[in-house]
């Protein structure tokens, strides 16, 4: 069998072409652009790739075209597909009826920390000797690889994105995968290009809940007001709730991050392991509960935690220098930048936090959530905006502007060079600089790295 995947060089549609390599079928892929990490890990794994989208891949008569969501009406190969009349299928719905059939699927919903929680339930399984299979959207260091296939038999942990499915299906993703796990880590809003507004996420949500078994568990925060309106809509399934006031709770919390995990009031273990913050505890309580769907005893999920290693660009440390540290966060998502600083500034106290952005999102670009930079920026020392002059990350509003209740503490630029020199300009001995954006950021870690030097 032979697929050839449009929008390859995403995490999503790369991780389905590594398990669709690793099942035997012969695959070769396109993107507008193919370049390093992917594109070398993709070659390694024998598939072909094709720089840009150009009518005559047509010409390799796969068994099926494969469709990212990058892939839009207009673009020259999928219309000549059209046109041709060729068979064609988006990633995820290819995923649930290629991969995901028959299998206890665990997928792990949520507008934050979906990527962190699917990494922590995949290394629990891992340690305590299912071997999942599993597709994520972000490199779990102790994998080293975003996605495997497993064994057929084999449980699988799918990272659960509520982004809608492709031009043709603008049902989110997350409806194809059919689990008998379901976590709903959380629910606010986001995607302002695709959802009008909160309640059209919620009734996606609502989607996801409908496709879960009588004799399967959703695992579900409990903190959330939207997520209970989505459960209240119906729910034919076993719930378990996390987080305040309900079943799996974080007990007593050290300076070091360390937590006991409680299930309906008894201490399960304590939680010993590198990650700080409250929203890592949230996501490690859901990660336990989903195990134990499985048949993971919560002590041995507690002691895998121990030597979770966290994920590629998740408070990722990218370099010292002189004494400041500089890391790198995919946070983008109002809540999800204060949540980061907070866990950054649970460990180092009282030292300096310089934080810079780059709000890059779809939502962001829009404006949609400008109002709420300041208050999630708040825990830093100093700021540093980046919005980017022009091209298809270029802001349609005034950075400066958004900033400006922040006072002095922060700035706006809409040169990398400028950016660069003044946080090597005022950063000192013991600093700590954040840097969060949901892309590469013009590389702007080591360009601050060296600038240090």
């Amino acid at each position: 069998m032979h697929i050839h995947i449009l929008g390859i060089c995403g995490t999503f549609m790369g991780g389905i072409a590594a398990i669709a390599r690793s099942a035997g079928w012969r695959v070769t892929g396109c993107d507008a652009n193919v370049y390093p990490p992917m594109s070398t890990q993709l070659e390694a794994l024998g598939i072909e790739l094709t720089q840009g989208f150009t009518v005559d891949q047509v010409d390799l008569k796969p068994d099926v075209f494969v469709i990212g969501n990058v892939v839009s009406r207009g673009n020259v190969l999928m219309e000549e597909i059209l046109n041709r009349g060729l068979p064609y299928i988006s990633g995820p719905q290819w995923v649930g009826e290629n991969v995901l059939a028959g299998r206890h699927v665990l997928a792990v919903a949520g507008t934050h920390g979906k990527t962190t929680t699917s990494s922590i339930l995949a290394w629990i399984l891992e340690a305590n000797g299912l071997a999942p299979g599993f597709l994520i959207g972000g490199i779990p260091e102790n994998f080293g690889v975003s996605a495997r296939a497993g064994a057929k038999d084999a449980c699988f942990v799918i990272e659960a994105d509520e982004y809608d499915t492709a031009f043709f299906d603008k049902r989110s993703k997350f409806v194809h995968y059919r689990p008998s796990t379901a976590v709903l880590n959380n629910l606010e809003f986001d995607h302002a290009d695709i959802f009008a507004d909160l309640a059209a996420i919620e009734t996606q949500f609502h989607h996801l809940v409908r496709t879960v078994p009588g004799r399967g568990t959703l695992v579900v925060n409990h903190r959330e007001a939207s997520l209970k309106r989505v459960i209240e809509r119906g729910c034919w399934s076993k719930v378990e709730y996390f987080g305040a006031d309900a079943q799996w709770q974080a007990g007593a919390v050290s300076a070091d991050g360390a937590f006991d995990a409680v299930c309906s009031g008894t201490v399960m273990g304590r939680v010993e392991w590198d990650l700080m913050g409250a929203h890592n505890r949230m996501n490690a309580l859901a990660a336990i509960a989903a195990a134990r769907t499985v048949g993971v005893d919560p002590a041995n999920a507690i002691a895998a935690l121990a030597t979770f290693r966290n994920v590629k660009r998740r408070m990722e440390v990218r370099g010292a220098v002189r004494g400041i540290t500089v890391y790198d966060d995919f946070a983008h998502h109002p809540t999800a930048i204060e949540t980061t600083i907070a866990g950054l500034r649970a460990r180092v106290g009282r030292a300096r936090i310089l934080a810079v952005l780059e709000p890059r999102s779809n939502t962001m670009k829009l404006g949609t959530m400008k109002a709420a930079l300041p208050g999630s920026l708040a825990g830093a020392d100093l700021v540093f905006g980046y919005g980017a002059p022009e091209g298809k990350d270029a802001l349609g509003w005034d950075l400066g502007a958004a900033l400006a209740p922040l006072s002095g503490k922060a700035a706006a630029f809409d040169s990398l060079p400028a950016l660069v020199a003044a946080v090597a300009g005022v950063a000192t001995p013991g600093d700590h600089v954040l840097v969060m954006s949901n892309g590469g950021f013009g590389g702007v870690h080591q360009k601050i790295l060296e600038a240090l030097a």
